[in-house]
């Protein structure tokens, strides 16, 4: 289905339960993905709720508006989709700048969000100088230029010398320009240490031991800002732990969607 945010398209998919009614969760995934990025996960989770997922503006099947985007406009987007289908005291799962949109959700409507799955993702990421030398690469060569420094960051050794990592690749590979250059910029401009230090919601980290864009002791610090907050690493995984290790990575939020009463 399609959710209009300010003329902007967002491309979603409910899966598990359909109705309003049902426990959600709701996942935000991270740059240069696209909703498939939670595939891997989808037939292992917990029966019973409703799972909704959507493509980032820029990314998959939504639209691609001009670059650059604000983090204001990606969280309007998450909660445009989350009004869409009547979502409230949903459990937000967010990783990478999916991490950051949960973090400036929680913030903006706490009806929404009861509680959040901080995954691979800050506070604050990178510098702006960081952010901005990466969208002139991707502006001047497109993105097989960036392809393999970010494989190296995204996944472990062994998993990156399988074919297994051809898909993910190939999503990075077909993710538009634009779009990921938009969704940098967002990043860039994005410090939320202080309205992340202001939440009180169960709020549990998972980080990749081999994480080579949030690593763990980034994951810490940043969920170390909620009181009560849990934090757990995944061993031979990196930024996308729910590629490699998707059962540990289910196991861990079905233990959170218990705890939080979602199931």
């Amino acid at each position: 289905m399609m959710v209009e945010n300010n003329g902007v398209r967002l491309n979603v998919q409910v899966d598990g339960a359909q109705g309003p009614d049902a426990p959600t969760v709701v996942f935000a995934n991270s740059l240069g993905t696209n909703l498939h990025l939670w595939d891997p996960i989808m037939d292992l989770l917990p029966a019973g709720p409703r799972y909704i997922r959507w493509d980032k503006r820029g990314h998959g099947a939504s639209d691609v508006p001009p670059a650059p985007y604000s983090m204001g406009a990606l969280i309007a987007d998450a909660e445009a989709v989350c009004d869409a289908l009547a979502v409230r005291d949903c459990v937000f799962v967010g990783l990478s700048v999916g991490g950051m949109i949960a973090q400036g959700l929680a913030v903006k409507r706490m009806d929404i969000v009861r509680a959040m799955v901080l995954s691979n993702t800050g506070a604050k990421l990178g510098t702006p100088k960081l952010w901005n030398d990466r969208i002139a690469a991707v502006r001047s060569q497109g993105m097989a230029a960036l392809a393999d420094g970010i494989m190296e960051r995204w996944f472990g050794p062994a998993f990156r010398k399988s074919p297994a990592v051809a898909p993910w690749k190939d999503m990075l590979l077909n993710t538009d320009p634009e779009g990921y250059a938009g969704v940098c910029g967002a990043i860039a401009g994005t410090d939320f240490i202080t309205p992340t230090s202001g939440l009180r919601l169960p709020t549990m980290g998972i980080a990749g031991s081999d994480d080579g864009s949030t690593p763990p002791d980034l994951v810490r610090e940043t969920v170390d800002l909620i009181p009560g907050s849990d934090f757990h690493i995944i061993r031979r995984a990196g930024h996308l732990p729910c590629v490699e290790q998707p059962q540990e990575y289910v196991d861990l939020l079905a233990g959170f969607l218990t705890r939080t009463g979602t199931i």
